[in-house]
């Protein structure tokens, strides 16, 4: 079944009251204009001193990473240091809109408001920045009047009245952790300490793998707006960035954890063995939608059935998933992918689809696999083993008596396909058999 990692929180250091840290807030915060990375409170009060020295001891996304810094991510290849906003990226202060529909120039709205929007809406406005490569700018604003920055971009796709920065992002949208996180909230990294010095937001476009270790970011940064497949929570300084929720989208309440009822995951009891309710209806129609509608002769219906656990297996796979992540039982990423259209469909039978049984010959039983037991199946199972590959284990052969080397090269086999523990036990069950004859 699918787990989703606990969220993990942050207190920034600024909430340090010692004297020194309370000394080295006021000095960096007044010494630089909003522009060049101050904070609004001393907008009023702008200085010309810059305090370079602070500038190499505040941790953030902009600076040159530490020798204990990992550049990189495993399972994403590269993690370069251009992946972040990157040096000489900052950002603007809240302003109003720039030129009003007709009139490049003029300003806009003075305020911003929480506007009501959807996630879809969100996510289609993001989209027609990337699309147009949007360059990075912070002083510019595109013909749209948002600010060509991270925050203006966020504001830009929630549709908000104005332009806003990421220290006042939060006051639009209300926390939420990890597990709760859909398409169109936010990750958003502030540091008050100094803003320039790592402070960035993208928005959650949607998980891109199964453990929840990479998502598909939204983002403007140098050079132009883009759509990427990014580490959570980003590639430097994951740990600082925290999820928010708009406050004005539609289809979740703020905080909660799903969309609307008709699409909020029910639990894991919704569905199995005995279940027999209208989610596992709603999920049979999914899976017809999605490629599905071959696994049943009828229905989908209220009753959990085998076809149930097929087709949703075969919709797992077809995301590249495996073991418990692709066990034939809905968890809330499987629930989540069909209620939103996310991920691949079922592949057609022939196609080399997983959950469907191709040319394979039928499995012959566990029985047969066992010390002492002779069978042609056990033979034939050899030949397809190292057909495959896995027949390292074999000193001749293989032939028709089950031996150690038949269940090593199955262990091997098993463990291939990311399983462990009783399911890499080296003795093929029904679905070893499957897949590898298919």
């Amino acid at each position: 079944m699918e787990v989703a990692p606990v969220f993990e929180e942050f207190n920034p250091e600024s909430d340090c009251d010692c004297p020194g840290c309370i000394h080295r807030r006021r000095a960096m915060t007044h010494a630089l204009p909003v522009r060049e990375g101050g904070h609004p409170a001393a907008h009023g009060a702008r200085r010309a001193l810059v305090i370079a020295a602070a500038a190499g001891t505040v941790l953030g996304g902009g600076q040159v990473l530490s020798a204990a810094a990992a550049p990189g991510t495993p399972g994403i290849q590269g993690a370069p240091l251009d992946e972040d906003p990157g040096p000489g990226s900052p950002q603007g202060d809240t302003s109003a809109l720039h030129g009003a529909p007709g009139t490049p120039g003029a300003p806009g709205p003075a305020t911003s408001a929480a506007r009501s929007t959807t996630r879809a809406a969100i996510l289609a406005r993001a989209k027609k920045w990337v699309a147009a490569k949007v360059p990075y700018s912070m002083g510019t604003y595109w013909s749209d009047g948002y600010r060509q920055d991270c925050s203006g971009f966020v504001s830009m796709a929630w549709n908000l009245g104005g332009n806003e920065w990421t220290g006042s992002l939060s006051a639009f949208a209300v926390r939420i952790t990890k597990s709760q996180l859909q398409p169109g909230d936010i990750l958003l990294f502030h540091n008050p300490a100094n803003p320039e010095k790592g402070s960035h937001v993208t928005i959650f476009g949607g998980w891109a793998n199964a453990a929840h270790t990479q998502y598909v970011a939204y983002e403007q940064a140098r050079p132009s707006a883009r759509k990427r497949t990014t580490p959570y929570a980003y590639w430097s300084n994951g740990s600082r960035y925290l999820a928010y929720r708009y406050k004005g989208v539609k289809g979740g309440a703020p905080g909660g954890s799903g969309p609307s009822t008709g699409t909020r995951y029910p639990g894991a009891g919704s569905f199995g063995p005995g279940a027999d309710n209208k989610y596992v209806t709603q999920l049979g129609k999914a899976l017809v939608a999605r490629g599905g509608a071959r696994f049943y002769t009828s229905g989908p219906g209220p009753r959990w059935s085998d076809a149930d656990r097929r087709a949703t297996q075969a919709f797992q796979r077809a995301q590249g998933w495996t073991g418990g992540d692709a066990d034939g039982l809905p968890g809330p990423a499987t629930w989540s992918y069909l209620m939103t259209g996310k991920g691949r469909d079922i592949p057609r039978a022939g196609a080399g689809a997983s959950g469907t049984q191709g040319k394979a010959p039928a499995y012959p039983g566990r029985g047969v696999f066992r010390p002492g037991q002779s069978s042609p199946s056990v033979e034939q199972l050899g030949r397809q083993l190292v057909k495959k590959g896995f027949g390292k284990h074999y000193a001749q052969g293989p032939g028709p008596r089950w031996s150690e080397s038949d269940r090593r090269n199955v262990e091997a086999f098993q463990r291939a396909q990311g399983w462990r523990g009783a399911a890499a036990d080296g003795y093929p069950g029904p679905e070893t058999w499957r897949r590898l004859f298919a």
